[in-house]
């Protein structure tokens, strides 16, 4: 089993996945034995999917987390969306990169996991970080428009609420079937990067 320094050692030299300084001191701070279930704390530093409670639902393996915030490449002071928020850990992660001046609001569709992420958030007591229960469409009116989007479940296409809601230069990383797209809104449109084989859970709608 590893510990939490030889996972964040795995995922820098490893899988080369934990490149930037930011997100080396978010995983070191950011414990993500404080996001799995009790049933799994033994299994908190592997570096695989864990499931969460009685839920179809997983928190996500840390090298693709690290990778999806690479790609997302979250800047201080931003406003940013996590769409699938799970346990709260990539909220956790987010709110901790964007500082004080930031923002993150996470969304759940499942009331048990809206739960369970604000209140494993309430181990950082987080300011400026909340989890709320999302609707058949994921629209945050009085949030938007974000700088990024994280999406942490697989959709069947680009979700056009979710580009609605990011601002014009803003990234959104997704996951479409099982590629992982990185889409930068243009005026015109958006810029795609496709990442291949990765296995995420439905995006629920």
């Amino acid at each position: 089993m590893f510990t939490k320094k030889e996972l964040i050692e795995h995922l820098e030299k490893g899988t080369r996945m934990l490149q930037s300084n930011e997100l080396k001191d978010a995983f070191t701070a950011i414990d993500r034995k404080d996001f799995v279930p009790e049933d799994y704390v033994e299994e908190a530093y592997e570096d695989y999917p864990l499931p969460l409670g009685s839920t179809e639902q997983t928190i996500s393996q840390p090298t693709t987390v690290a990778f999806m915030l690479e790609l997302l490449n979250p800047q201080k002071g931003e406003k940013i969306l996590d769409v699938g928020s799970g346990s709260g850990w990539t909220t956790a992660l987010l709110a901790h990169l964007v500082g004080e001046s930031g923002a993150v609001t996470g969304v759940e569709i499942i009331p048990e996991l809206v739960k369970l992420g604000n209140n494993n958030l309430k181990k950082y007591d987080f300011k400026n970080a909340q989890i709320l229960k999302a609707g058949k469409e994921i629209e945050l009116g009085g949030e938007a428009p974000f700088d990024k989007i994280l999406v942490s479940a697989a959709a069947e296409d680009l979700p056009k609420k979710l580009m609605e809601q990011l601002k014009v230069g803003g990234t959104m990383v997704i996951p479409i079937y099982d590629n992982l797209w990185q889409v930068k809104k243009t005026e015109d449109g958006a810029d795609v990067k496709k990442f291949e084989r990765f296995e995420f859970v439905p995006l629920i709608t």
